[in-house]
């Protein structure tokens, strides 16, 4: 594990089935060094979208822009997609070195990196405050890079809508880091159950100190959380059809619907 600040990294790399606890360190090394890059230029980062320069030379800082913008949320600001940006730029030091199966958890931002031939379980949560997986997919070597991410009430960062569990699959962890944040703010229902405030009232640190998160929902009636469902699933749909992810699942308590290829993925009997 590599830990520092908000960054909690869990790494593992394999050539074939042989781990490689020596690369893992090294990886770990590397990612404190890609954290302090991105927390150098941070205050730019924490800006909305349009007021973010076009001067960045930080490559992880420049995807963390990239992969926001393409989403089409003109709420984010890059910080939406810093979890899955480090998780990449650490899976991609490994890959690059010759490992075959690549793994870089960051709080439940994952990037995968797999050689031809290579497979990995991955599982996801109904809601990010459960430890406990609900489902699990598998990821195989059909493409060499792969992003799952998480977002949802309760989670790490604050979210807009009322899911309790957003999980996006795309070919990078960066582009789903921001597309599943995107996708639980796209949940959102007017409601007198759905209690919001500024985010600036509940962390002063936070980019989005204007824009009201949810804080709690209450007892809604299962039609509402329906009607949260879909307009998470159209929003998901809508960037499948644009090729920037592949799938996605959502959850509104227990009311739950998938899209894309997420449902061809899951794995009837993961191992333990």
């Amino acid at each position: 594990m590599a830990e520092c600040g908000p960054m909690r990294l869990v790494i593992s790399s394999f050539i074939g089935k042989i781990p490689q606890r020596e690369m893992n360190v090294r990886a770990a090394r590397e990612s404190f060094d890609f954290l302090a890059r991105v927390a150098a230029v941070r205050e730019r980062l924490r800006r909305p979208l349009n007021f973010v320069p076009y001067d960045l030379t930080e490559p992880i800082a420049r995807e963390m822009v990239r992969s926001t913008a393409i989403i089409g949320d003109t709420e984010l600001t890059p910080m939406a997609a810093v979890a899955g940006s480090l998780a990449a730029a650490t899976a991609d030091f490994l890959f690059d070195r010759g490992m075959t199966r690549v793994i870089v958890n960051n709080g439940g931002d994952v990037a995968v990196r797999l050689a031809s031939g290579e497979s990995v379980q991955v599982g996801v949560r109904e809601d990010v405050t459960c430890r406990s997986w609900s489902r699990v997919i598998l990821v195989d070597g059909t493409r060499d890079s792969w992003g799952i991410a998480t977002s949802g009430l309760g989670g790490r960062s604050f979210t807009r809508g009322i899911a309790s569990g957003a999980s996006v699959i795309a070919d990078s962890a960066s582009v789903a880091d921001a597309a599943a944040t995107a996708i639980a703010n796209a949940s959102f229902i007017d409601d007198p159950q759905v209690v919001r405030r500024p985010a600036g009232e509940i962390d002063r640190d936070t980019d989005i100190p204007d824009l009201l998160v949810t804080v709690r929902v209450g007892e809604i009636k299962e039609s509402t959380r329906h009607a949260g469902l879909n307009r998470a699933l159209g929003f998901a749909e809508r960037l499948i059809d644009r090729g920037l992810v592949l799938g996605a699942f959502v959850a509104v308590g227990k009311v739950t619907g998938a899209v894309g290829c997420f449902n061809e993925m899951l794995v009837e009997h993961p191992k333990e």
